[in-house]
């Protein structure tokens, strides 16, 4: 295990075993929202470093870089929400740390296009989540009458940008990907199962 894998596990039990041990935990919805959502800008954003890390120099660095730099905003926000809301992390932030960045330089080995593609993927799987997310705290905020105002503006501004990044892909060409409906397929059973995963552990 390489020293940023190491330092990635230690962080992330570290940070697991002090939010535990806290009392005024939030709601089991606010919770799950913001594990889940926390984890996935991670991934997100060690996807992007990925693909830097290949394609940084060509024609489509500048835009891999803007959209790296927004998820880099998305992470240092759920990383100002845990501990404001006292949720819990998911223990499998190392993984996700790791497997996000082969996922980035991967797709980016086999071209821009498929480096394109997996964006394409994965935002829409994460627009898609955002979306339902939104429904849930705003059917919460109804029932309960508790204010969830600054997480649905968070979630909706990030949203936006996911779907930016989307739209991004596909007028890079993703759709000229090798074997673009499998690849697109598999990164999104990919970001389902991470999903599931990240919201109970």
């Amino acid at each position: 295990m390489n020293y940023q894998a190491k330092f990635a596990k230690s962080q992330a039990f570290s940070v697991y075993r002090f939010y535990s041990s806290l009392g005024s935990r939030p709601s089991k919805q606010v919770d799950r929202i913001l594990r889940v959502d926390h984890a996935g800008e991670l991934g997100a954003d060690r996807i992007y470093a990925g693909q830097m890390a290949v394609l940084g120099k060509t024609s489509v660095g500048p835009t891999i870089q803007h959209m790296w730099d927004q998820e880099k905003e998305h992470k240092a926000k759920f990383e100002e929400l845990i501990p404001k809301y006292r949720a819990r992390p998911t223990v499998m932030l190392p993984l996700w740390n790791m497997a996000g960045y082969v996922l980035g330089a991967g797709t980016a080995l086999l071209g821009k296009e498929a480096a394109m593609a997996c964006t394409v993927a994965v935002e829409s799987v994460i627009t898609d989540h955002y979306n339902s997310q939104i429904r849930e705290l705003s059917r919460l905020s109804q029932e309960t009458g508790e204010d969830h105002k600054e997480l649905l503006e968070v979630i909706s501004k990030f949203r936006d940008d996911e779907m930016e990044h989307h739209d991004t892909g596909l007028a890079h060409d993703a759709e000229l990907a090798p074997a673009y409906q499998l690849l697109s397929q598999t990164i999104k059973a990919g970001c389902h199962a991470a999903i599931w995963v990240s919201e109970r552990v």
